[in-house]
């Protein structure tokens, strides 16, 4: 069975303005670079936008409305009230004209490829464009308007009657908004690798914030230093998200997370290479494989380096896929591949100690 790439052209109106971080071009990119690797390893599936019957999962009535219409070009006095800074085009301060419907393609690529997993239709489904994980119920953040992972994973809930759903976040950033939505939801465990709060937006995700009420010990945070390398990574896969998967039992896995975490990304500080971004698909798929009949959905949505972009969000891809497939990037001056080794074997004992009494591992 072949996996499902979804793929709708017009995602590139998710995009923030000229002099913004977040373009809309980054999509046709990797699509373009993707097939010409694997256009015989997926099927590809045109998705539509979200309704706000699909967005109304997650987001307020009163949010999904300023949104359209500021996205329409309607003044909205109280915008900052619903969008940060980093969410308004840097020419305009304002929300960027036409992002809205861009916004809903990623919701409903996300939404889809949730579905055609959940049906069985496809055991993996790549959704591109997904993985907006700041957005939160009534305030979009972080270069994101909806939070696309949160509406595919009620989704499976509501319609799908999934009661386990691992959430794999691997962006460079904490995902904030995802995990305040479902902080309290023991249906829901979320595994969140990223960059030290301490030095990288949004501040969130420390050690010690494991969940509320009965989602406590759900949301388990790993925060990684500035430089840390391959080898950490698999560290933390072998002692921690393995296991901890083993022992939850999910029905279904959503994997999201982009490039960002790439050494040479520019607006982060990590230290993967292409090999640890293989390495991520290789394993998220041995998980899925293991727990949940291979059920996976993944989503591709972050990066701020444009050149490496498509080769690290293929290298996840093959990674997944189980492709031998030369991405022929000459990578210079990579960090150790055992950087930060040590410091997250300790963080990771922390970790241990912090979640003792819900996770053995």
């Amino acid at each position: 069975m072949k996996a499902a790439l979804l793929y709708n052209p017009e995602i590139k109106r998710y995009d923030f303005g000229e002099g913004h971080p977040f373009r809309g071009d980054r999509f046709k990119v990797f699509v373009d670079f993707f097939r010409s690797k694997f256009k015989d390893q997926v099927q590809e599936i045109e998705p539509k936008p979200a309704t706000d019957e699909i967005l109304k999962l997650v987001h307020s009535e009163e949010y999904i409305e300023v949104m359209k219409s500021a996205s329409e070009g309607v003044f909205i006095k109280n915008i900052t009230e619903f969008a940060s800074g980093d969410n308004l085009n840097p020419l305009t301060r304002y929300i960027p004209r036409g992002i809205d419907e861009g916004a809903r393609i990623s919701v409903g690529t996300s939404f889809l490829a949730g579905e055609l997993v959940a049906e069985g239709k496809f055991k993996t489904a790549i959704a591109v464009g997904g993985g907006l994980h700041h957005a939160k119920r009534g305030y979009g953040e972080g270069f994101c308007i909806y939070n696309d992972v949160t509406v595919c994973a009620e989704n499976l809930k509501q319609k799908y009657n999934l009661e386990r759903i691992l959430i794999l976040d691997t962006d460079a950033h904490a995902g904030n908004g995802t995990a305040e939505i479902f902080y309290d939801d023991p249906s829901i465990l979320f595994i969140d690798l990223h960059q030290d709060p301490r030095t990288i937006y949004p501040g969130t995700g420390r050690i010690d914030e494991i969940g509320s009420g009965k989602g406590k010990g759900f949301t388990v945070n790993l925060p990684l230093l500035p430089g840390t390398g391959n080898d950490a990574y698999r560290y933390i896969f072998d002692k921690v998200i393995s296991p901890v998967a083993k022992e939850f039992k999910p029905e279904l896995i959503i994997r999201y997370g982009g490039s960002d975490p790439y050494y040479l990304d520019g607006l982060t500080s990590l230290g993967l290479t292409l090999d640890g971004f293989r390495m991520i698909g290789k394993m998220v798929k041995e998980i899925a494989g293991k727990v949940c009949k291979g059920k996976e959905v993944d989503l591709l949505g972050s990066g701020y380096n444009l050149g490496v972009l498509p080769y690290a969000w293929s290298a996840l891809i093959s990674g997944l896929l189980d492709l031998d497939i030369d991405l022929d990037l000459k990578e210079e001056n990579p960090p150790p591949k055992d950087s930060r080794l040590e410091y997250t074997k300790d963080m990771v004992e922390r970790l241990r100690k912090g979640l003792k009494g819900y996770w053995r591992f």
